[in-house]
């Protein structure tokens, strides 16, 4: 299993601290929750706080748009290193064209999906994706109870994914800990994200290592 620690989840006013436990862990992306306050009803953080993550963390960026219009951060998103832009199919009304931007950009591109939207919104585009996240939380908040449908949902998605030959990755968000997380990894997820899992840990660490290890 592959784990993708939320910054959200962090200690805004130690940043550094919390990005170099993530350099010297396990984890394999650091993901960046970027919400606008208009699609989600909260406001995270910009693109100044995206620029100075990206200059101090060595793992690779997985840049999370929570916004409407994604299509007009595809270039800040780039320049702050973002090694995947993943923007909500609800938010966007040319899903296929972002994609290939995402692409041309040099970056991986993946899609979010709401609790309430069915995968089966991605039909027309799946082959063309890196990663589809499932939301198993309704966004815009952290430390909320996981959704116990994205279980079935994430079989499906595992179907369609296998049954296109496409390469994307599943990752799932919310509610995610050592029991949801070995729930998951057997419906058949790849990446894990969690956030106050591991940043509201003794031993964020050990926490990283036992997701890994589902």
């Amino acid at each position: 299993m592959k784990v993708s620690p939320s910054l959200l989840a962090a200690d805004f006013a130690d940043l550094k601290t919390d990005i170099e436990m993530i350099n010297t862990s396990n984890a394999d992306y650091l993901h960046l929750d970027v919400m606008d306050g208009v699609f989600v009803p909260n406001i995270s953080f910009g693109f100044p706080v995206l620029d100075a993550v990206g200059k101090i963390c060595t793992k690779p960026l997985d840049v999370h748009l929570m916004t409407v219009e994604p299509e007009r951060w595809l270039e800040p998103v780039r320049d702050c290193g973002a090694y995947l832009m993943n923007f909500h199919i609800e938010a966007c009304r040319h899903s296929h064209r972002l994609i290939s931007e995402i692409h041309k950009a040099g970056m991986k591109a993946g899609v979010t999906l709401n609790p309430s939207t069915p995968v089966v919104m991605l039909t027309d585009i799946i082959g063309d994706l890196d990663l589809v996240l499932l939301m198993s939380v309704n966004p815009g908040f952290g430390g909320q109870p996981f959704i116990r449908h994205t279980l079935e949902k994430t079989r499906m998605l595992r179907r369609m994914i296998d049954e296109a030959g496409s390469k994307a990755l599943i990752q799932i968000d919310g509610g995610v800990n050592e029991n949801t997380g070995r729930e998951l990894a057997e419906a058949g997820a790849d990446i894990l994200v969690a956030g106050s899992y591991v940043f509201g840990a003794d031993d964020p660490h050990a926490r990283i290592d036992l997701l890994k290890a589902l």
